[in-house]
């Protein structure tokens, strides 16, 4: 059976950092993401990372700000998120894909339950 289990949101102000954290089980993935989902909109994607040469993949709203690590021994993933704006207030999902290089939401199989992350200003 395979989980997906994040830790790492909570309330920071603008400017600050938070770590989230997404420890897979049950199995392996070629590709391991991050998409967010504010009130009423659309999740979208954040960030990926494929295996085996760890390529990652940013979306152009948080390059530069976040970033995308993989511990392969762990089956776990990170994102830092650093320099956080109010914008970047939403629930974060963490993914896992056997399709490598995946950014779309349908390309991945499973989900996290999603952890908030709350930046005021």
């Amino acid at each position: 059976q395979v989980q997906l289990a994040e830790s790492g949101g909570g309330l920071v102000q603008a400017g600050g950092s938070l770590r989230l954290s997404c420890a897979a089980s049950g199995r392996t993935f070629n590709t391991m993401g991050w998409f967010r989902q504010a009130p009423g909109q659309e999740r979208e994607f954040v960030a990926a990372d494929s295996r085996p040469n760890s390529i990652t993949y940013v979306s152009d709203s948080v390059k530069g700000r976040f970033t995308i690590s993989r511990d392969n021994a762990k089956n776990t993933v990170y994102l830092q998120m650093n320099s956080l704006k109010p914008e970047d207030t939403a629930v974060y999902y963490c993914a896992a894909a056997q399709r490598w290089g995946a950014r779309s939401r349908d390309n991945y199989d499973y989900w996290g339950q999603g952890t908030q992350v709350t930046v005021s200003s």
